[in-house]
């Protein structure tokens, strides 16, 4: 495994995929960026969050895993306070088994994930479940919502969504040292596969903003290129490389600060983390809108819904409350403007009256594609 974890890096190294993100002279994201995304269908920005941010996610983290359930369903916390997210309809904790692979060779999540994961033996003093995921970052943690807000992250999505570009969800991966579960190998997104006007960003991407460092032993594999190709026969690439251990990924290597944009599409897995480095990664979805407007689509609960102007305006809302939130913290930083609420800012400001009707259960609008 060693050997694999440093080949695989040497790999992600060579991709010319990695820098901080940069404008052409008329405002525009820098071409190189938009190439080497659609080529290998991620990029890692750099140095993105800076140190008194960073600071203030990593606090708001710890807040919360200070606030959660003692255990799964318990209503209060270790200090024997009511819980977070007690006040919300859709639990902001989930808890899983300590380097287990809880999706592998599973029908869960619409059998997105066919092969089982190695699931190594935890130390005898580890715990029996553990929290690997945090939902509805933006109503949990205001530090993420003002994250939500980063002119430079939303001009990227801009630039490769579409300027109508529409929310998909926000959820925190904990990968914890000698606890951190594995995702089994899969593709993102579970319709329009087979649509005759599907492309390489149907699908929209993830923001993976990381908190702490990302290795090869706890981060992120991709295998580059296959958000191109349609859906891939994992069985088969596994089977062709002997084990879970597919020979053509690569892992998405960052310093804390950095944060990654990766395609939907493209096939990725992680691996348990065995090692002694801490993973705290912030996910922000986004799509295109064409890709969301008035479909229909059966979400991981089971339940059918469809995704009307309506219900994406509203949805949407949340990215022009993220803008104002950061404003309110970075007066003097650029100030996106995100083109569907041109118009609404007075409706979008970040108050405690639009943290009760707009953020609170915002993650139930939640896009599934």
């Amino acid at each position: 495994m060693r050997e694999y974890l440093a080949e695989g890096k040497a790999r992600a190294k060579q991709l010319p995929n990695r820098g901080p993100i940069t404008y052409t002279a008329t405002g525009a994201i820098s071409s190189e960026i938009l190439d080497a995304y659609w080529q290998y269908g991620f990029y890692v920005f750099t140095d993105v969050i800076k140190a008194d941010e960073l600071t203030e996610l990593r606090a708001d983290v710890e807040r919360v895993l200070d606030g959660a359930p003692r255990s799964r369903g318990d209503e209060f916390d270790r200090h024997g306070r009511p819980a977070i997210g007690h006040q919300f309809r859709r639990p902001s904790f989930s808890f899983s088994k300590p380097l287990s692979d809880p999706l592998g060779g599973t029908e869960l999540n619409h059998g997105r994930h066919p092969v089982k994961m190695a699931e190594p033996t935890p130390d005898a003093n580890a715990p029996d479940e553990f929290i690997d995921l945090l939902i509805g970052n933006l109503q949990i943690m205001d530090s993420c919502l003002r994250l939500y807000g980063h002119p430079d992250l939303l001009s990227v999505a801009a630039a490769v969504n579409g300027d109508d570009f529409v929310p998909f969800n926000e959820v925190t991966f904990l990968k914890e040292p000698g606890l951190g579960v594995s995702v089994a190998w899969h593709q993102d997104g579970t319709t329009h596969w087979e649509s005759p006007d599907w492309n390489q960003g149907t699908h929209g991407f993830n923001f993976m903003a990381q908190i702490y460092g990302s290795t090869p032993s706890n981060g992120v594999w991709v295998v580059p290129g296959t958000h191109k190709h349609g859906k891939v026969d994992i069985k088969a690439l596994v089977e062709e490389s002997g084990s879970e251990r597919i020979s053509s990924a690569v892992p998405m290597v960052c310093e804390a600060g950095d944060v990654v944009i990766s395609n939907r599409q493209l096939l990725h897995g992680s691996f348990a983390n065995t090692s002694t480095e801490r993973r705290v990664t912030l996910n922000m979805g986004f799509l295109p809108r064409k890709s969301v407007l008035n479909v229909t689509n059966v979400n991981f609960a089971g339940r059918k819904q469809t995704y009307d102007e309506k219900r994406v305006h509203q949805r949407s809302r949340m990215v022009g409350i993220g803008i104002d939130a950061r404003q309110q913290r970075f007066p003097d930083e650029r100030r996106y403007v995100y083109q569907p609420l041109v118009g609404e800012e007075n409706l979008n400001r970040w108050n405690e009256e639009t943290r009760e009707t707009v953020v609170k259960d915002y993650n139930l609008l939640d896009v599934h594609l």
